[in-house]
């Protein structure tokens, strides 16, 4: 798989009573639909992943899913602080027609986090066992962990990891 295009990180709409808006997702990506947009990353930062519960999650997911065209790329925001739940939410997105799954850097257990050597069994450990391509998200800022570019390039080998979306804010790492 080869990612080209523009997949924007869509939002999640709640309702008044801070449900999920199930009609506005429909119409969300109805509207999306009619775009030269090439996929959508659900349940991304932007999308309130941390504040879903996992069946609300799921209902989003199931939603987006159902109403994208069917030339749409879906890619889910679906890590976690364990490898284990990772890979379930990963493959139960893949059930759903979703194409990918972005996984942030875990983040609670800093002091091992921070060493590459745990950060590349983590992303190998999920890439290992998802059904679907992998996307790595370093996001700094939010973790408090940051992939070095050593490891990015050493992960880059893995068959299953496909690329990383880097929200560090450093124009050289990208250089």
């Amino acid at each position: 798989m080869k990612l080209q295009g523009i997949y924007p990180p869509i939002t999640t709409p709640f309702d008044h009573a801070g449900n999920l808006y199930v009609t506005k997702v429909q119409h969300n990506v109805e509207q999306w639909n009619k775009t030269t947009l090439s996929g959508y990353v659900v349940c991304g930062s932007t999308g309130e992943d941390v504040f879903l519960s996992t069946d609300e999650k799921f209902t989003l997911w199931e939603l987006v899913a159902k109403y994208a065209a069917p030339e749409k790329l879906l890619i889910v925001g679906a890590g976690v602080e364990s490898v284990k739940q990772t890979v379930c939410l990963a493959n139960r997105a893949a059930e759903m027609g979703y194409h990918a799954a972005l996984i942030r850097t875990p983040h609670y257990f800093k002091n091992q986090m921070t060493q590459p050597a745990t950060q590349m069994l983590y992303f190998r450990s999920v890439a290992d066992q998802a059904k679907i391509p992998v996307l790595i998200y370093n996001w700094p800022q939010m973790t408090g962990v940051d992939l070095p570019a050593e490891a990015v390039a050493a992960l880059s080998e893995h068959p299953n990891i496909l690329g990383i979306k880097d929200s560090s804010g450093s124009i050289q790492r990208v250089m």
